[in-house]
């Protein structure tokens, strides 16, 4: 599935009937989940049938197109169908009860609803609200691809305007000539990320740089009336840097995880829990690489850092740029991988302060998130190929087992 995104051009009443559209769609969310609190036991098909009844009750909420009313139960199952798979995978904290939500920034419609014009240059929006047509301002071509390709679209609201996503069923797939590389990462505060090959990409730390500028504009807004004009623009503008932060970090995930995939054939990576590293704090010698365990103790020092870093957001977009490209991606339990020795094998204890690993059996001496990044490769490689592998990073090409070249030239 492929995810295409336009900036509508409106007037003023279109997008004031945008936003009741939005409206609508959380509350028919809303409904449909209070209607499964309410009865315990109806499944996916009992909130979709729900919708028709709603549309008979509320009038306004018939406005809406009947597969863009299921489209908001389905949103409601979702969190539900989360809830339930964290509570059988008997995962720690709390498990994600789904809650009523006050805001939403998105109406999704299916196949009915809209309409794209022959030039595929405007949308225009069919169901009661009657928002009309809306021209489509971006660099994607829509011509490439038949309506019948086209799933869903979704009109989202953010600070800087409206835009149109279109959901096209497309099996993306690149072609490209094995590098006959493989990497591992360890990602870190220092430095984004150190390799197997000693080399670091530095940190951005985008909301950092940012953070001067977003506190003066919190400061504008807590100092404008409630209820005013002006606290209302303040509340934009404060909006509007946020949304740029967190383009500039998807941006810098991107193409920093297109990079790696496509000059490596094999990318082994750790399999951090970045919600348990946020919320909780790991102690002076790391619990979570010793048993995997987080401390349960909280963290206010390091949990802007982490999320300012976007550990996750690089993992998905390396685990897909994977499939795109036809590359081995491997997940690495991150148990021991800073504490053991690359070359030997045996524990080197070391406290977080300490870059450096010195290991006093071998006489090892290399930093630490090299190390780090020689073990996740190690580690990687054994899972999909046997592989000798050396405290340099270097390894025998013709030693990777025959399973692990056949992907690779897939």
């Amino acid at each position: 599935m492929l995810v295409l995104e336009a900036k509508l051009q409106g007037k003023i009443e279109q997008y004031n009937l945008i936003d009741e559209a939005i409206r609508t769609a959380l509350f028919c969310r809303n409904k449909a989940l209070r209607y499964w609190i309410d009865n315990r036991g109806a499944g996916r098909y009992d909130l979709n049938k729900f919708m028709a009844v709603l549309s008979k009750e509320f009038e306004f909420a018939n406005k809406l197109n009947s597969q863009a009313r299921q489209s908001s139960a389905e949103r409601a199952w979702s969190g539900i169908a989360r809830f339930f798979d964290n509570c059988k995978k008997k995962v720690s904290g709390k498990k994600g009860y789904p809650k009523f939500k006050k805001r939403g920034h998105s109406v999704e419609y299916k196949q009915t609803g809209w309409k794209l014009s022959e030039d595929r240059k405007h949308l225009t929006l069919t169901d009661g609200f009657k928002i009309g047509r809306l021209k489509l301002v971006g660099s994607r071509n829509l011509n490439f691809y038949q309506i019948e390709q086209i799933k869903r679209v979704r009109l989202v609201h953010r600070a800087d305007g409206y835009y149109a996503q279109f959901c096209v069923d497309v099996d993306r797939r690149e072609e490209i000539e094995p590098t006959q590389t493989t990497i591992g990462l360890d990602v870190g505060l220092n430095h984004f990320y150190t390799d197997s090959k000693g080399q670091v990409v530095e940190n951005p730390r985008y909301l950092r740089k940012s953070e001067r500028q977003l506190k003066k504009l919190q400061r504008k807004v807590s100092k404008r009336k409630k209820g005013s004009a002006n606290r209302r623009k303040a509340i934009k503008r404060l909006a509007r840097k946020h949304l740029q932060v967190s383009r500039q970090r998807k941006d810098f995930a991107v193409k920093t995880a297109r990079c790696v995939v496509r000059s490596n054939d094999l990318i082994a990576y750790e399999d951090l829990l970045v919600a348990n590293m946020v919320s909780q704090r790991v102690g002076r010698v790391s619990r979570l690489e010793a048993t995997g365990e987080p401390v349960r103790v909280k963290n206010h020092k390091l949990a802007k850092s982490i999320s300012n870093a976007s550990w996750s957001m690089f993992r998905d977009w390396v685990e897909y740029f994977g499939k795109v490209f036809g590359k081995v991606t491997v997940a690495v339990p991150p148990h021991y991988t800073s504490q053991n020795c690359s070359n030997c094998g045996k524990q080197v204890v070391k406290t977080l302060s300490q870059r450096t690993h010195c290991c006093r059996h071998c006489g090892t001496a290399l930093d630490r998130d090299h190390n780090a990044a020689l073990n996740i490769l190690a580690i990687g490689l054994n899972r999909v190929g046997h592989t000798q592998i050396n405290a340099c990073g270097e390894f025998d090409l013709y030693q990777v087992d025959v399973s692990l070249l056949g992907k690779l030239s897939h």
